[in-house]
């Protein structure tokens, strides 16, 4: 079976089991060729790791019942998005408004700043520079269609 054909009987499951949760999401379905499914998941107030584990083990007693894999050739993982893991959705960028991000762009150049406001078609990001007296806040408003990635970055 190809990898988009599991994603196409994947992800009507998926919204079906998400159906009542409208909290979680999905952000990606990925296949590799042994066969490993690998789903993220992620949650407007964050995605506990019981909701992952619950959801896989209904996932996968659907696909073993449905026989995809007759040889039983196959790997489930259901996760959120690792912190290295780029924003792919509007809404991961909604839910992360207020923390800092890393926003590279296509021509590869990059700008931090904290995520400060979010639309369909764009992001506000905002940056100090200078220091003391001489500090200024800074913002820049940022297409999506010319961002490459964006990865919130951890503070510790």
């Amino acid at each position: 079976m190809q990898a988009n054909e599991i994603i196409a009987l994947v992800n009507p499951i998926l919204d079906q089991l998400l159906k009542e949760e409208t909290s979680y999401f999905c952000v990606s379905v990925k296949v590799k060729p042994s066969n490993n499914i690998k789903i993220f998941l992620d949650g407007d107030q964050g995605l506990p790791i019981e909701k992952c584990t619950f959801i896989n083990r209904k996932l996968y007693r659907i696909m073993e019942e449905a026989a995809w894999f007759p040889e039983g050739d196959f790997s489930l993982e259901v996760s959120s998005p690792g912190i290295d893991e780029p924003l792919v959705l509007n809404r991961q960028y909604v839910k992360n408004i207020g923390r800092k991000v890393e926003v590279t762009f296509l021509d590869e150049s990059i700008k931090e700043g904290v995520l400060k406001t979010v639309t369909e078609k764009d992001i506000l990001i905002e940056w100090t520079e200078g220091k003391g007296k001489k500090a200024a806040v800074q913002t820049l408003l940022i297409p999506f269609d010319q961002i490459k990635t964006t990865i919130v970055q951890v503070q510790f």
